[in-house]
């Protein structure tokens, strides 16, 4: 059990520091920014100029903090008793290899990609970090199903108000956190998320809560991300109660039993 915790404290401290060290702003002698990348049409894109133009987008923020003062957040009574206790026992899905909607698919040291596909009239948002999965948002202009499954991604349509992606989501489950510190939400929640590219380094990132579940009014929070350039989607692989690493790989392996697939 020991050897077990100090296994788990190693990856949380690991997460922790790779996070917050991507998630630093540039150095100061940093060239300027350049102006984003556009299509043919002259309206912006949110990957590349080109398909070899590779790169993912990181937060700059640290996972640490709220993405909006909690001091602000309209709490109903229950669900800041919830947020409380989460911050005391961190037992995050995420974590434990489950997808995450809203801002915290963006809440990764290792970034997401987007992707879209004019010809599906559809934009994939892919999740490096974590589990594999990927969002879809649907760009035909169609509006939400009447009846929606709820799920980790919910159903998300897409429309370009300028330089600005608006995506607006509904048909979410409870199984995630609405961010990395723990702010809960009910399968009553209704996101705007505004992706604006400011340049081609940064996206600005801001979200509209609408969630009479658990919260007495909208509120807003958000973040700005960070371009990494020529940093490809790479397999992440993400195991369930991978807990001890190192007892997988051989460190220990005179002490464990390998009869079982599942390590210790």
């Amino acid at each position: 059990m020991r050897r077990t915790l100090a296994a788990i404290t190693g990856l949380t401290s690991a997460v922790v520091f790779c996070a917050n060290v991507l998630a630093q702003p540039p150095a100061a002698n940093a060239p300027p920014p350049g102006p984003a990348p556009v299509n043919a049409q002259g309206r912006v894109l949110l990957q590349g100029a080109t398909p070899q133009d590779k790169g993912v987008w990181t937060p700059v923020f640290s996972t640490q903090d709220p993405i909006a003062p909690v001091e602000t957040v309209p709490f109903k009574p229950w669900a800041k008793s919830l947020y409380d206790a989460r911050q005391i026992h961190e037992l995050e899905p995420h974590a434990r290899c489950k997808a995450s909607g809203v801002a915290r698919q963006f809440l990764t040291p290792y970034g997401v990609e987007f992707v879209e596909m004019p010809q599906l009239e559809r934009l994939y948002i892919f999740d490096i970090g974590g589990p594999h999965t990927y969002r879809t948002v649907y760009m035909d202009g169609r509006s939400h199903p009447a009846d929606i499954e709820p799920s980790n991604y919910g159903h998300s349509v897409g429309s370009w108000d300028g330089d600005t992606l608006v995506v607006d989501s509904v048909g979410f489950n409870e199984d995630f956190w609405l961010e990395r510190r723990g702010l809960p939400h009910t399968e009553q929640l209704h996101t705007i998320e505004r992706f604006t590219r400011l340049n081609d380094a940064s996206i600005q990132y801001r979200v509209t809560v609408d969630d009479p579940g658990a919260y007495t009014a909208d509120w807003e929070g958000g973040f700005n991300l960070r371009w990494n350039k020529g940093v490809e989607l790479f397999e992440y692989v993400c195991q369930q109660a991978n807990y001890a690493h190192e007892l997988m790989v051989g460190q220990e392996g005179s002490t464990v039993d390998r009869s079982s697939p599942i390590a210790p």
